[in-house]
């Protein structure tokens, strides 16, 4: 087997409530893209984006899952491999914070402890809130998470914050760095597949 055809791959999945924008920012980070139309995620969608790691070229695999219950059978099946986790709630919804150490839970469930960050979304709307920052600090610390506040309106923290550590290595696992931020070991992640996949660093959809 040639080099040439292997490929390194990570697979991160982004999960939380509905509506609290994990598709938006998914599509702002692959595509440089907003849309503040809502649109229902219906069961798993997929968006990756060509990135270099210590000079090696890595196809980063987001994983949009549904946050509504009706979809959990579905969406379980999807976290299998993932090697990151983001776990995304909004400002303007309390239940979507209340519901983190929740969906923290099915993930860990299907795939154990894996490297997690936590995002709050929406800080542009600050004045609609219905938390204190108090309290998203302190769910972050009780579960032991790397936090962010992010804005996809505003394309504030989504590439330099979120998607720039990819997970962080705080659980203790073997980290390679991307653009200076710690990411899990790629090692694991070498499959049998093209690298010429004709994308040019841009995103392709499934």
């Amino acid at each position: 087997m040639l080099e040439e055809d292997i490929e390194v791959a990570i697979k991160v999945v982004v999960v939380g409530n509905g509506a609290v924008g994990k598709s938006s920012m998914i599509q702002r980070y692959c595509k440089g893209i907003f849309t503040k139309d809502y649109k229902k995620t219906i069961g798993v969608d997929f968006l990756e984006r060509q990135i270099q790691v210590n000079d090696e070229d890595v196809r980063l695999m987001l994983w949009d899952t549904a946050g509504q219950e009706e979809f959990d059978a579905i969406t379980k099946a999807y976290y299998r491999g993932a090697q990151a986790c983001v776990l995304v709630f909004s400002t303007t919804d309390r239940e979507s914070f209340e519901a983190i150490p929740s969906w923290k839970e099915k993930v860990e469930a299907e795939v154990g402890n894996i490297p997690t960050v936590l995002v709050q979304n929406k800080i542009d709307l600050l004045d609609e809130t219905v938390l204190k920052n108090e309290e998203a600090e302190a769910l972050a610390k009780k579960l032991k998470l790397r936090f962010y506040r992010a804005s996809v309106k505003e394309d504030l923290n989504v590439n330099e914050g979120v998607f720039n550590t990819a997970g962080g290595s705080h659980s203790g696992q073997n980290s390679n760095m991307i653009n200076g931020g710690a990411v899990i070991s790629l090692r694991p992640n070498k499959q049998r597949t093209k690298k010429n996949r004709g994308l040019g660093g841009r995103c392709g959809k499934l």
